[in-house]
């Protein structure tokens, strides 16, 4: 009956279409700029890991079984695939990747003209030979054997046996991060160290310090189409409740600022959430998003992913956690994806000092022997009318200076002090970008 009513279904999407569900169906013509197509996922070039990485049983960040092939897939992304390949794939079903396209060119953070059109071209190609499949599948019309691979790969992906209905609706494209990933790593040897010991003195998982990876590549000015900004990625309403927000701070820009924010926000989300697997996603769905989702399928994660029907909880959502667990992976074991080495940045050394008093940042330079642009540069949380000196730096306010520079003033605010400021507490009201 179910195989009745998908053939009944596709027949009238097959005349919509224009594609006569009577008639025996035509394969799609590879089109230009065509390169070899493996029919089953690439495999890791000899080296690479592609297993390996189940967790301990006291693991705080749960592993299902059934979420591997998606953190397989993003292990990849992060960790093999470059900039100058394209993963085209299924995109509920990430363990089926149709082919792995080689841009030509010049290679930059975007794509030309004519990569942009090969990468168009490869996913028409790979949806219209979807929706042959779909149609020979309905008419049960036999197929050859790389035909046959895609659709046991499909089936076996996703546990029933008509996967391929809907196949040419989920074609997706995924560029390699390899090169971005490598650098995050690079730029993360800055700050692991601190961001380990904020989640640890607030009582949550060390390993929490890498999921930058997955915000923003640990990229300190990195802004997303949501006006999120900084390594931890906060919109301005989110950051208003876990950190100073106003005209003249913005922490969000302060890496360890935002670092603490983050951990004020995961340990509340956990609170409401009571598991890692949805507390993570939130930070990309929101908590109330996912309460949402556990209330209408369950608690059991994979399920969440699977079958939460939700236009808000997308690609991106449905991925997060995967990816955090693949970023983890490859953080944890780098010399196994980059057996090239790193070029790791030095710890972070800077020294903390809180404000006793409102105070020109002309005045901040001069009674701490630091030069007033070097000043500006370690401050990126000060606002531009803190660095044109229309508003005095406020009291209170946390500065880093140099090593061996917060013992210049007689102000008595060192480091200590800093840590009790960065430690204050922040209020539990509702705020909407996190709910």
């Amino acid at each position: 009956m179910k195989r009745l009513t998908s053939v009944l279904y596709l027949s009238a999407i097959f005349a919509t279409l224009g594609m006569g569900g009577c008639s025996s169906p035509t394969p799609p013509r590879q089109q230009r700029h065509t390169v070899a197509v493996p029919e089953t996922a690439p495999s890791p070039p000899p080296g690479q890991p592609d297993s390996g990485f189940q967790a301990s049983g006291d693991d705080d960040f749960p592993r299902p079984a059934d979420l591997e092939p998606q953190i397989d897939f993003w292990r990849k992304v992060y960790g093999t695939w470059s900039r100058s390949q394209v993963a085209i794939h299924d995109d509920r079903y990430l363990g089926v990747v149709y082919e792995l396209v080689d841009l030509p060119g010049s290679i930059t953070e975007g794509y030309n003209a004519q990569q942009k059109e090969l990468v168009r071209e490869r996913k028409d190609y790979w949806q219209q030979r979807m929706r042959y499949l779909a149609e020979a599948w309905v008419q049960n019309r036999s197929l050859d054997g790389p035909d046959k691979a895609i659709l046991s790969r499909l089936e076996a992906a996703a546990a029933r046996p008509d996967a391929i209905l809907g196949a040419a609706d989920r074609v997706r494209a995924q560029r390699g991060l390899r090169e971005r990933f490598k650098r995050g790593l690079e730029i993360s040897a800055r700050y692991e160290q601190t961001f380990r010991r904020i989640f640890r003195d607030a009582g949550l998982p060390e390993d929490l310090a890498y999921l930058p990876h997955v915000e923003s590549s640990f990229q300190a000015h990195a802004k997303s189409s949501a006006g999120a900004v900084g390594i931890w990625q906060f919109t301005r309403s989110a950051a208003a409740r876990f950190m100073t927000m106003n005209d003249v701070v913005d922490e969000r820009l302060d890496p360890v600022a935002s670092a603490r924010g983050a951990a004020r926000y995961l340990r509340y989300a956990l609170g409401k959430l009571s598991v890692w697997p949805l507390a993570l996603t939130s930070y990309n769905h929101g908590i109330a998003g996912m309460q949402r989702a556990r209330e209408s399928v369950g608690e059991d994660f994979v399920r969440i992913v699977r079958h939460y029907d939700n236009p808000k909880f997308g690609f991106a959502s449905r991925n997060f956690y995967a990816e955090f667990l693949a970023a983890r992976d490859i953080a944890r074991h780098p010399q196994r994806f980059f057996p090239e080495g790193l070029q790791a940045e030095s710890p972070l050394d800077w020294e903390r000092v809180v404000l006793a008093s409102d105070l020109p940042l002309s005045e901040v330079a001069r009674r701490y022997g630091v030069d007033r642009d070097r000043l500006i540069g370690m401050n990126a949380a000060w606002s531009e009318s803190v660095t044109a000196e229309v508003v005095p730096v406020p009291a209170g306010t946390e500065v880093w200076l140099p090593p061996g520079m917060g013992a210049m003033s007689g102000t008595g605010a060192g480091a200590d002090h800093a840590e009790a400021a960065a430690n204050r507490s922040f209020g539990t009201h509702p705020a909407a970008a996190m709910e």
